[in-house]
């Protein structure tokens, strides 16, 4: 799934090219997404994109009149092409900018796209937590939030009520280089450790986005490249090899059904 990197680097990738662009239409090639796409989203004219952004995993185009929030879901990229370029399989959405087009593209269909003033768009946006890079998400408020907490702090980590932006790669990688295993009960870390984790929650984010996201199956970033975050993974993805610190092999856990790498010997508590 797209994470905070990955759609962060969208947003940029999408204002770069297109921001101040006039947007001729949207063809919906297949409306049946998380959510169908409202009809209304197909009759948007002639509007210039004024701006793009991001609030946790959720980009809005600040159209002129019409702003529309995309969920990139599990699979999903926004890619900028030439209208000439062929159609892929699951393109489901196109902007026409006129020379430009931006193509929505989710194999899988759990993104969506809906109108900013739309109810479902609206709690979507309102349950959110602070957003990871942001200073409301502190050790303080980390601290409070998990008080008496004995939900593995791996599963707290990625609860979008809790703090906006974190999901499974970022989460195992924070949880790392803080030394804290995964499956620790969440009100048991003191504040001293959260305010490590939060330290490193924002340095792995700012890295990856750096580094263009993580690319591990789906993603790619607007211009069609991919991210090089995976290449400095820490333990996401790598159970049974060495640790990158002390060689000692990576092990795997399940926790709330999501399967989790740490070291046995650098996250010992």
């Amino acid at each position: 799934m797209p994470e905070l990197p990955e759609v962060e680097t969208t947003r940029r990738g999408v204002r770069c090219h297109l921001r101040g662009a006039l947007l001729e239409r949207i063809r919906i090639r297949c409306d049946a997404l998380r959510w169908p796409v409202p009809d209304s989203v197909g009759r948007i004219r002639r509007q210039h994109l004024v701006d793009v952004e991001r609030r946790a995993k959720f980009l809005i185009l600040r159209l002129e009149h019409s702003p529309l929030v995309v969920h990139l879901g599990m699979s999903g990229s926004l890619r900028i092409c030439s209208p000439d370029d062929a159609l892929r399989t699951h393109d489901h959405v196109c902007f026409d900018f006129g020379a430009r087009q931006l193509r929505l593209h989710d194999p899988r269909r759990f993104g969506c796209l809906l109108p900013l003033d739309h109810p479902r768009a609206q709690s979507l946006l309102g349950n959110s937590g602070p957003d990871a890079l942001e200073r409301g998400f502190s050790p303080d408020y980390l601290k409070s939030r998990l008080r008496g907490s004995a939900r593995p702090i791996k599963n707290a980590l990625m609860d979008q009520r809790l703090v906006a932006g974190i999901g499974n790669i970022y989460a195992a990688e924070a949880l790392f280089l803080a030394g804290i295993r995964p499956s620790a009960r969440s009100g048991s870390i003191s504040k001293a450790r959260l305010g490590q984790l939060v330290k490193h929650c924002k340095a792995v984010l700012r890295r990856a986005i750096r580094r263009g996201g993580t690319t591990l199956r789906d993603f790619v970033n607007p211009d069609g490249s991919a991210g090089y975050f995976a290449q400095t993974l820490w333990v996401y993805g790598r159970m049974g090899e060495p640790c990158r610190v002390c060689r000692t092999p990576l092990k795997n856990a399940v926790l709330g059904s999501r399967q989790t790498v740490y070291c046995p010997s650098c996250q010992k508590r």
